[in-house]
């Protein structure tokens, strides 16, 4: 496995500065708001503060209440010690690897990266500085480890936004019994979706469907796209894609009116154009993260041994209006999404 190591002399100062700092972040469980409290007046008294760079790639409902969640979450623990400096790349790698580099430049005290090109751009430009990941599917895969055992390890953890990828694919059959052919829609540029798609299209193979695969490479020929694969599948499967979630009404636009049922990796993407999901929660994603950033600033927790954190209990739910439209029957085990 690759691996990042701290050097020895950054070792060093950390650990200086860890015990100069000798603060503690709130534990997990029925002690965390005074904990939180704690941490947050512990800093406050000493003078303390943490500066705090967040790289969100793109704007759209998954990935704006990570942000919200993380940002509330280490709050809650450090309260006003902590700055924010948020910035969004709308959906341009490049722009990820501007931000990362003014971040590292100015020094800040940790680096949250929503979503895998903004952790990928952050890997890129620091070995030093914690990384926080958010959003993220798969890090062995948007960090290209091999044999990858769930810790990064060197400067990076994080959290992942990965739900179960078979009972998604069993979404496909469960719903839409009659399909014979289902497409799964994504962005090529995106490593993560490239991933969850290959298992999806295993999953779904096995259960005796053909499976036709179709990528965009930007938001510009999403419709294009969208349009091919209604016309030659009966039903579709969108994983969790940055670049379909802030398309979701392109997409929408031509699935609907040809009838095409949509399965999706996630609730924000559903909600714009899909029938159902298996879905996570971001904003406690988020706060996951956010808690993970305040035992890391306070020096409660080494990153280098802190393995990737998933959310453990995913929803079945469904979009009621779409559904019915599409005259769709939604089993009783499934919640309607919210208006």
């Amino acid at each position: 496995m690759k691996k990042k190591l701290f050097s020895l002399a950054l070792a060093s100062a950390m650990a200086l500065s860890l015990a100069a700092c000798g603060q503690s972040a709130a534990p997990a469980g029925s002690s965390a708001a005074s904990a939180s409290g704690s941490s947050a007046a512990s800093a406050s008294a000493s003078g303390e503060t943490y500066n705090v760079g967040i790289i969100q790639l793109v704007q759209h409902p998954a990935l704006d209440t990570a942000t919200q969640g993380f940002e509330d979450a280490l709050t809650d623990a450090l309260g006003h010690a902590v700055h924010f400096d948020l910035q969004n790349a709308a959906n341009d790698s490049a722009t990820c690897s501007t931000m990362a580099t003014q971040m590292v430049s100015s020094g800040v005290d940790l680096i949250m990266a929503n979503a895998t090109p903004a952790l990928q751009a952050a890997a890129a430009a620091t070995s030093d500085i914690p990384i926080l990941g958010t959003s993220v599917t798969e890090y062995g895969v948007a960090l290209s480890i091999d044999g990858f055992d769930g810790t990064v390890g060197g400067n990076i953890s994080g959290t992942s936004d990965l739900a179960p990828l078979d009972q998604q694919a069993a979404m496909v059959t469960e719903l839409v019994p009659n399909a014979k052919t289902a497409g799964i829609v994504y962005c090529s540029g995106e490593a993560n979706s490239v991933y969850q798609a290959n298992v999806v299209k295993t999953a779904l193979e096995a259960a005796g469907l053909s499976v036709n695969v179709y990528t965009f490479a930007d938001s510009n020929d999403v419709a294009a796209v969208t349009t091919t694969a209604c016309n030659e599948c009966d039903v579709l499967y969108i994983p969790t894609d940055n670049t379909a979630a802030s398309c979701t009404e392109a997409i929408n636009n031509v699935a609907q009116p040809a009838g095409i049922p949509i399965i999706c990796g996630e609730e924000g993407i559903c909600k714009g154009c899909g029938i159902a999901t298996l879905s996570i929660d971001y904003y406690e994603l988020g706060r996951t993260t956010g808690a993970m950033a305040a035992k890391i600033l306070t020096g409660e927790a080494d990153i280098s041994t802190m393995p990737i954190e998933y959310y453990t209990n995913p929803v079945k739910e469904y979009d009621a209006d779409r559904a019915a439209a599409l005259n769709i029957t939604i089993p009783s085990d499934y919640t309607a999404i919210a208006d």
